[in-house]
């Protein structure tokens, strides 16, 4: 020890730390995959790629911790099909299993198996709840290569879909490990570990990471390699974050505040609860802007149709739970907003990711009340920085007290009346936008002529 510290003190060089490989070619990628990246626009990989493939084709099991956005799934799909088109001339159905805590990330992850492997005739399963399940019995029925999943509805069909079996698999990866790997997917990920063989690969990735070693040990990783491209909780350098200390009565206020400031903004506000988000969204659209909202309360096809509207910029507004904190790859989100703080301080790493994506620039602010600061601080430790306040003007506050007390007013009482009228009728997700528009429009006129 002595002696390091002496050649430390004498000026000795350090061994550099090794140079990561610039392209997927260099990585060891063949030539199909690298022309599947270019297609999706992936000209070199990124950190954690760059560190993660090599391991994994060198046959390793991995647990590999990165920040949100930086190409986690691109670093456990490109090894996983690389052996599958190694292998092109045995029949490999059912050939990995992709675990996922959300309905949206498990469709997400499909997806870019499906754009990789679309020149060789990849074939996928999703399976999540919130969808018909005879469906997903003719795609099982298909022999996909890929099944990608939740845990519960992965572990129904296991149970109860004849000829389904994962005892053949040769990858299991757990996306949002942290998250699988908590009280709540318990019991299903034994269940799903027993039908499934113990010699195999698995990989674990995840934005945030518990250390719980018997979890990790149920995971069954053998001797695995641990890649960190980031540190342990951590923001992209690219991600600028804020905070607005507000009394709780005038959260709204603050968050109009906020989106008048960035009215061409695509803009993620994140709540506590379903029913907030579907308030905040009716507010929001009789102030004459264009929300919408997502939560868990909502069916599998209406949380995927307002998905892919905001995706399209039908509107630019999307309010949401932590259903949609978790994975979610939304081209151009520039902002984020934490109208209610997370108690789970992890949670707002996984918040703040949805935006500052895959080098781009990004913002997130906060609207902390007095109830709130508690956790707020924690979040800063959590970060090990503190985060910026913003201050605002209160007389431009107090200004937006009538109209939102109106526009609140009208959302309690549109959605009194909607619950009451469940059984006489029904609205769909189109339906009730174009309603809650003409609304806005007919009775706001006078406010925004204020």
């Amino acid at each position: 020890m002595a002696k390091e510290d002496a050649a430390v003190e004498a000026g000795e060089k350090q061994e550099p730390a090794p140079r990561l490989a610039s392209t997927f070619a260099e990585l060891g990628i063949c030539k199909e995959l690298v022309e599947a990246c270019d297609l999706m626009g992936w000209k070199e990989p990124t950190r954690i790629q760059a560190e993660a493939i090599p391991h994994a084709l060198q046959g390793k099991d991995l647990i590999a911790l990165a920040q949100t956005g930086s190409g986690k799934t691109g670093a456990f799909a490109l090894p996983i099909l690389q052996e599958l088109l190694d292998n092109r001339e045995v029949q490999h159905s059912f050939f990995a299993c992709v675990l996922s805590p959300t309905r949206e990330l498990a469709i997400q992850i499909a997806e870019q198996f499906e754009a990789l492997g679309s020149a060789i005739g990849l074939r996928c399963s999703v399976l999540v709840g919130g969808v018909d399940r005879m469906q997903q019995v003719l795609s099982i029925g298909k022999r996909p290569h890929i099944v990608v999943g939740t845990p519960g509805r992965l572990l129904d069909h296991l149970t109860d879909t004849k000829g389904f079996s994962l005892k053949k698999i040769k990858y299991l990866v757990l996306d949002e490990a942290d998250k699988l790997l908590n009280v709540e997917f318990e019991k299903a990920l034994d269940d799903i570990l027993k039908e499934i063989p113990k010699d195999r690969r698995t990989f674990l990735f995840s934005a945030t990471m518990t250390k719980k070693v018997n979890k990790l040990q149920r995971a069954c990783l053998r001797n695995p390699a641990k890649v960190e491209a980031a540190s342990k909780y951590s923001t992209v350098d690219s991600l600028k974050q804020e905070f607005y200390f507000v009394p709780a009565d005038y959260k709204d206020c603050y968050l109009l505040h906020v989106l008048n400031e960035r009215r061409e903004s695509m803009i993620m506000i994140f709540v506590r609860t379903c029913e907030s988000t579907r308030l905040l969204a009716l507010m929001l659209r009789n102030l004459g802007l264009k929300a919408m909202s997502i939560s868990g309360q909502m069916s599998q096809d209406k949380r995927l149709g307002a998905l892919n509207r905001f995706k399209a910029k039908d509107c630019n507004i999307l309010i949401c739970t932590d259903v949609a904190s978790r994975g979610l790859d939304i081209q151009g989100v520039d902002m984020v907003i934490n109208y209610d703080i997370p108690m789970n301080s992890k949670d707002y790493v996984h918040r703040v990711g949805r935006t500052a994506r895959a080098g781009r620039s990004g913002y997130a602010v906060s609207l902390v009340n007095q109830y709130e600061a508690q956790w707020f601080v924690q979040i800063e430790q959590l970060l090990g920085k503190k985060i910026d306040q913003c201050k605002v003007d209160p007389d431009e506050i107090m200004i937006l007290k009538e109209p939102i007390s109106d526009a609140k007013r009208i959302a309690l009482t549109k959605m009194k009346d909607s619950g009451g009228h469940k059984k006489r009728r029904k609205v769909g997700d189109d339906d009730e936008e174009v309603e809650d528009h003409a609304h806005s429009k007919r009775s706001f006129k006078k406010s925004n002529r204020r």
